[in-house]
Order: C-alpha cells, then structure tokens, then sequence
C-alpha cells in the first residue's frame, strides 16, 4: 500500500487549461523527504551539430521509460528535456530510481555513443539552497496529465549536477535498463504552417516575478490564438513508413539476443504495424484510429519546468510576433529567452500498452530543437 507521501502526485487536482499555468495555486511542494532525478547529454551542442537529433531525444525519453518501468508504471512526476529528462520520486522508489538511471546511462553510452549525466538530489538540499520545488499537473486530454513544476529548484539541481554534485555513477559496463514501450517508428513531421519553433523561456536574474509570470501569460495567449494552439502533430499523425528511420534505435532498446536479432524482430514487429496502421485494421480491441487520436491529443509539446518549453508549428508571422514581444520582456529585465527555427519536429513515443489510452509522445524539433534552443538562449545571455 503507498504512503501518503507516496500518492501524493496522483492526489493533485489535473488542471486542462495550458494558459493557466502560471497559477501559483496549481502547484504543490514536493515532500521533503522526496528526491528529484536528473539528467542530460553532455556536450548535446556538438551531437546536435552532427545531426545527431534522434540520439540526443532517443537518450532523453529513455530516461522517464526506465524509471517508469523499474516503477511498474507508478504514476510519478516527469519532464522531458529534449537532452535530457527530470522527475521526482518518494523515498521508497529512489533506490529504483538509482538503479535505473545508473543502467540508462550505460546504455546511452554503448549504444547512443552519447556521454549522460545523471544524479539524484533531495529536495532538502534543493530548500537549503532557498529553492524550492512544486509540481502541478497538466492534462492536454481526458487520456493521461504531464507535470509542470515551479520554484526554481530544478534549476538548481541541474546546476548542482552539472558541478559534480549528487552524481549517480553509471551502472557496470553492458548493464541494460527495461526500455519496454520506447520507440521510434514515426518519420519528421514537416511544418504544415511556415516552420517549426523551438521557444524556451526562463526567468532573468534578479526577475519581478509578477513581470516574468505577465510575460508567460502574454507568449501563451498569443499562441493560444493561433490554430490548434501551434500543435505540430497533424490529426492525422506524423508520417508512417517502413522500415522507420528510427529501427536501429529500437533495436538497441530491445533486450535479448544479438543486435542483428533485435534487429530483425523490430523489423518484423514495425513491419506488422505499419500494415495495422497503414490500413487501419482493428486487432482484438485495438482500434488504429482510435490511437492516431490519442496520439495526437497526448503530444507533449508545451510545458513548464522553471521556465516555458514549447515546439510550435506557426506562421513566419506568429513567430515574429513571438520574438518581439519576447524582446520586450527580456529588454525589461523579465525574461531571457532562445528561438530556434527549424522545418519539420520529430517525435519519440514511450507506449507500454496500445490497449491503453495513456501513451505518451515526446516532441522536439528535427533540426536542433530544445537543445539549440538553449543554445540561444546561451549567447544572449553571453
């Protein structure tokens, strides 16, 4: 039986509208006794500029799969990055936790040839610092709820890992974390607007947090105005081909066997869905459209993590209208902000179940995305 601390996440109150979330009462603090898990790619500037986006988000989304599966798909508190990923557990998960990240970030070596940094931080020490840690919880459909989280604490702790701190050694060399559920079999999805924008927003040192909150408001009602509030998932899904681009990643993910084994039943597996899909036949009470609907409704492409995340699909126009009123907000000292523009967004799917209508669906964008994004964001503060 949980603890009170332990269902303390499904406790909270699912909010539906994305422009509330700024609503200080939606958050929650953590637990005090409750660790926050980080994670990301070191050097992700470089591995973007190889056009290396698929790893660099394969890497991320790996993360909140293997902690949700060494959790047995308990509900928890998460956040995709892009090149990276954050979460919060209870205590009587962190061990877990531990265990997972340490696996994922063999994994992400050996197989990605990509170097992740990985650590567990108590909220204690993130509240000793003058932090603190909220978590509210988003829901963009009726099918499952994304958390938000507040306070400036996961900054912190990002930060702290980045100096060494709180570090989670990587697990024995050839050590394989569950990855049941990551995949990804969709192709790029091309801007049906004019382009694709990466948007990440934080707050400025020293920030008016009435000032910086007024400037969220602003960014989201603008893009709330536009269609579909800039989703980049198209209704009718992201592009279906076979074999899919990203097979040699699933593959990896997979556990048994040779790779060329893993290989070939990812093959066949993806080559039997792309047929269920492609002609939208019904398997048991598996019906494809259905799940093209939940996809779509469940994308993941806007979010709050101390700072506002977004990959839009807009208009030259809107995204004009973004970058000004942005600069407006950081010339008065509320905000610092990257853009980066792109043609096409990609997505990477964490599906334990397809009879479930939770799945979940991680987008970025295909050219750079969050991490150039940061980039950005980077030289202006430079």
């Amino acid at each position: 039986m949980a603890t009170p601390d332990e269902s303390f996440y499904g406790g909270i109150k699912v909010f539906r509208g994305f422009s509330s979330l700024m609503d200080p009462t939606l958050y929650s603090p953590l637990p005090g006794d409750w660790s926050i898990g980080i994670a990301d790619i070191v050097e992700s500037t470089k591995a973007i500029a190889q056009a290396r986006y698929k790893a660099v988000n394969m890497a991320g989304a790996a993360v909140i799969a293997a902690v949700t599966n060494a959790l047995e798909g308990r509900e928890f508190p998460f956040v995709f990055g892009g090149d990276g990923a954050s979460f919060a557990v209870a205590p009587g998960d962190l061990d877990r936790a531990r265990e997972a990240l340490a696996a994922t970030a063999i994994w992400v070596e050996e197989n990605l040839h990509l170097a992740m940094r990985v650590a567990l931080v108590p909220v204690a020490a993130v509240r000793a610092q003058g932090f603190d840690v909220c978590v509210a919880r988003f829901g963009p459909s009726a099918n499952l709820s994304y958390a938000m989280f507040s306070g400036g604490g996961l900054g912190w702790a990002e930060a702290a890992m980045k100096r060494g701190e709180f570090k989670v050694e990587k697990a024995p060399a050839g050590t394989q974390p569950d990855l049941s559920g990551l995949s990804c079999r969709f192709e790029e999805i091309p801007s049906a607007r004019g382009l694709i924008l990466s948007v990440l927003v934080v707050p400025a040192r020293g920030a008016d947090p009435r000032a910086f909150r007024k400037a969220i408001e602003d960014v989201v009602a603008l893009v709330e105005r536009s269609p579909d509030a800039g989703r980049p998932v198209p209704a009718g899904g992201p592009p279906l081909r076979w074999p899919p681009a990203g097979v040699d990643y699933e593959a990896r993910a997979a556990r048994g066997g040779s790779l060329l084994k893993r290989r070939s039943g990812v093959l066949a597996l993806t080559r039997w869905a792309y047929v269920v899909m492609r002609f939208g036949i019904k398997v048991g009470n598996f019906v494809p459209k259905a799940y093209v609907r939940q996809l779509v409704e469940n994308s993941d492409f806007r979010k709050y993590d101390d700072g506002l995340r977004m990959i839009l699909d807009c208009t030259p126009e809107l995204a004009a209208a973004l970058a000004q009123r942005l600069a407006d907000a950081a010339a008065n000292g509320a905000v610092r902000y990257g853009l980066h523009r792109q043609d096409a967004a990609m997505m990477t799917c964490f599906t334990p179940s397809v009879m479930r209508s939770d799945h979940v669906h991680f987008i970025d964008g295909a050219r750079g995305g969050y991490a150039s994004a940061a980039t950005a964001l980077k030289a202006m503060v430079a």
